[in-house]
């Protein structure tokens, strides 16, 4: 049976840490591409996530890219310019959650890894080996090296095609790595599964979008200069994006504001052509912000049109 697009992405988070914890092992320096092309290798593409968007890039890599953010804001990777790190932390999580389930619930619950944990030392023999899809990505990014036959199948012409997509997904796809993001389950939910002793399935929930998503959405308003943008009311800066979660269908902005009343708009693809205001109303009233000051995390609903600000 296919695994869902949820499970799987949280197989590749996994995967990360483990391409990154066998990199320490071997000494070997990896770059964000080939981390994400041996992470898509292993953990194939469904076809829903093989399907390309603009500019060649896999559904499935594009998701993959936009979720270690989450990995970061666990503190179990750090994205340098010289590449990614995987953290201490980052191998003892590994070994702490070394099944999928619960690596995912630990990942999207805020789970701390235990403290005796140890981090995980080399298996005896231990050689690297890369997929090749992972090893043709430096090429790629360089166009020193020949193409690989095509693959029939889409699933892995997709992974193929995630090394020349890397370095550009990661240019493109800036990661909301300040955001606290806290998710509850439903009482109900939270309540009968106390009752029965059973843990939060982590895989529950769409496994496509349930709804066309745009190219990016921005909170474009009068405090955008604060965000650091050059200007307010300006959809364009990178600034103002929104960060979509495919697990709640989301788009989420997270900053710290003072204390002050904000007006603002929710812009599709960079521009004013297709803009909500109050009550999710097409080039309506802009959307007010009676702040007391401190962290605040507006989400935009685009399947309702939806503002929620807490």
């Amino acid at each position: 049976m296919a695994k869902s697009t949820a499970e799987n992405t949280f197989l590749r988070l996994k995967t990360v840490l483990d391409v990154l914890t066998e990199g320490v092992w071997s000494g070997d320096a990896l770059n964000a591409g080939q981390v994400l092309a041996e992470a898509t290798a292993r953990v194939p593409f469904n076809e829903h996530e093989a399907e390309l968007l603009s500019g060649g890039i896999p559904r499935g890599h594009k998701t993959l890219t936009s979720a270690t953010a989450k990995l970061v804001k666990a503190g179990w990777l750090v994205k340098g310019r010289s590449g990614w790190t995987i953290t201490d932390d980052g191998m003892r999580a590994t070994v702490a959650f070394p099944d999928p389930v619960s690596f995912a619930t630990a990942l999207d619950a805020g789970t701390p890894v235990p403290a005796d944990t140890p981090v995980p030392t080399a298996p005896a023999g231990f050689v690297r080996k890369f997929s090749a899809a992972a090893a043709a990505e430096p090429a790629a990014a360089g166009g020193a090296a020949k193409k690989a036959p095509a693959k029939k199948a889409p699933a892995k012409k997709a992974a193929a095609a995630v090394g020349k997509a890397a370095k550009a997904l990661e240019d493109a796809v800036e990661p909301v790595v300040k955001a606290v993001r806290t998710r509850k389950a439903p009482a109900k939910k939270a309540e009968a599964e106390a009752a029965a002793g059973a843990p939060a399935e982590p895989f529950e929930g769409p496994d496509v979008e349930t709804h066309p998503q745009p190219e990016a959405v921005a909170v474009a308003g009068d405090f955008n200069t604060i965000l650091g943008a050059p200007e307010n009311w300006a959809p364009q800066y990178d600034e103002a994006q929104m960060e979509f979660d495919f697990l709640d269908q989301q788009w989420k902005k997270s900053a710290d504001l003072p204390a002050g009343y904000y007006t603002f708009k929710i812009a599709l693809n960079r521009s004013w052509a297709e803009n909500y205001g109050a009550f999710g109303t097409f080039d309506g009233p802009n959307h007010e912000l009676h702040h007391a000051g401190g962290a605040v995390t507006i989400r935009y609903n685009h399947a309702t049109r939806d503002i929620t600000i807490n």
